[in-house]
């Protein structure tokens, strides 16, 4: 992707954090452009494994026999929840949880081998997908080696080493990023995985959780290695000027929250728009139904969004400006809760639904499509007011190519709604639905159609 500008005050700010001490980046003064996502990010899928329930072994090798299924649904993007061995010592549940890190710089034996990733990072790239790692930098298990080998690492009271506070994570110890020496260690650990494994990039758990400085200086040392994808997880926007100079997405949890309101009747369509992010630069959202915190501590994909509400809200994600993500068993709208500590193999015969082939025509679409690339620059997206609350609708336009896409977003029918300024004169339908029964095919709608509940159209400008 192109090389931008970073937002002043962004930049104002990274520079006083650095006057104000507490940060070891020792590299040459930083020019105010940064590369941001490599360009396979634009038509990313992003499928986040969860490897441990994948399988009924929940190993690499087995998890590895479902490249070709993954790779049929539209996925070109394989984000793993954390793949190290996780500690013992006050560990929650029978298996622990896998953001207690015992060692950055292995695998855990639940699942295999080193040996056994490498061979399924390279199978994975000659299949042609990326592969991202979950980082957990805020905190490691408490069997971790830094614990007795360097216990000034991590944060003390009392002269004691303790959990993130008001966190409610006893089985993890709190990082202590005043130390440069511990900052350069986790900087290297995430080098690691680039040149010895060759992955693509990071999704980083609880990343307001650590020091904004740290993510620049690790983004700078980590490109130098290889043009990475970096996305954060921020639910509550408290890190948001990460983006400008860190990450190049992060988690669009309002539109999430929001769609789930709209799906149950409790919003309007219109209150999406409110919370679609905007940037001066290039970084955009991920856009999700699902994943694995929501999943295990919240609510199903099936809680959240009916049969007839499904097909249309996984349209919309795939077709605003940012990155979709599926999560293990969205694609059978899995309807049982994941445990996190425990082993519980998905049961892919459990729902009787499946959405592989709805996946697979968006993933298609999407990459097919430069107006439906991942972006968030404002440049050719529009929202359209069509007048009626319940009909969100927008306009993509890249390189030529022009989208359209209309939703009612409601269990109710819409009627007579004016389209007679929207339509390209030759447009045509490229995907479309109706509750629960979608595909291609059809002719335009008039210029006043009647939209049937959850009713939908993606246009294309011939």
């Amino acid at each position: 992707m192109k090389k931008v500008k970073i937002n002043l005050t962004a930049w104002m700010l990274f520079t006083v954090i650095l006057l104000c001490g507490g940060c070891s980046f020792k590299g040459p003064t930083p020019d105010p452009t940064v590369s941001k996502a490599p360009e396979w990010v634009e038509s990313a899928v992003i499928y986040e494994v969860n490897l441990r329930q994948y399988t009924p072994s929940g190993t690499i090798n087995e998890f590895s026999q479902h490249l070709k299924e993954l790779k049929d649904m539209g996925v070109n993007t394989l984000w793993f929840m954390p793949i190290h061995p996780i500690s013992i010592t006050n560990r929650s549940g029978k298996l622990g949880s896998y953001y207690s890190v015992d060692d950055y710089r292995d695998v855990n034996p639940e699942f295999g081998t080193r040996e056994d990733f490498k061979e399924l990072v390279n199978k994975a790239h000659k299949m042609g997908f990326h592969v991202i790692l979950d980082w957990v930098a805020n905190h490691t298990g408490w069997d971790n080696a830094w614990i007795t080998e360097h216990p000034d690492w991590y944060t003390q009271k009392d002269g004691k080493i303790i959990s993130p506070e008001g966190m409610g994570w006893p089985d993890v110890a709190d990082l202590n990023y005043d130390n440069p020496d511990m900052r350069k260690e986790m900087i290297d650990s995430m080098k690691y995985w680039l040149t010895e494994f060759d992955v693509d990039g990071f999704r980083c758990d609880y990343a307001p959780g650590v020091p904004a400085d740290f993510w620049y200086e690790a983004r700078y040392e980590l490109s130098k290695v290889k043009d990475i994808y970096m996305l954060e997880e921020d639910l509550a926007g408290q890190a948001n000027d990460n983006l400008e100079y860190a990450f190049d997405s992060n988690y669009a949890a309002k539109v999430y929250e929001t769609l789930m309101a709209v799906g149950k009747d409790a919003k309007t369509a219109d209150r999406i728009k409110l919370y679609i992010p905007s940037s001066e630069n290039n970084t955009f959202p991920m856009y999700y139904l699902d994943n694995h915190d929501v999943n295990s501590y919240d609510r199903t994909i099936a809680e959240a969004f009916s049969p007839e509400v499904l097909p249309s809200m996984y349209s919309v994600i795939f077709t605003l400006p940012g990155v979709p993500l599926i999560y293990s068993g969205d694609e059978i709208a899995y309807d049982k809760s994941i445990a996190f500590m425990e082993k519980d193999t998905i049961d892919w015969n459990r729902t009787g639904r499946d959405y592989r082939d709805l996946i697979k025509a968006l993933s298609e679409l999407k990459s097919s499509h430069p107006a439906l690339c991942s972006d968030n620059t404002g440049e050719g997206f529009e929202i359209i007011d069509t007048g009626n609350k319940n009909i969100f609708a927008y306009k993509r336009i890249a390189k030529g190519d022009e989208v359209i896409c209309i939703f009612n977003l409601s269990k109710r029918q819409q009627e007579g709604v004016d389209l007679s300024s929207i339509f390209p004169d030759k447009g045509e339908v490229l995907f479309c639905g109706v509750s629960d029964s979608y595909g291609i095919g059809v002719e335009l709608p008039g210029d006043t159609h009647t939209f049937e509940p959850w009713e939908f159209y993606i246009i294309g400008n011939k």
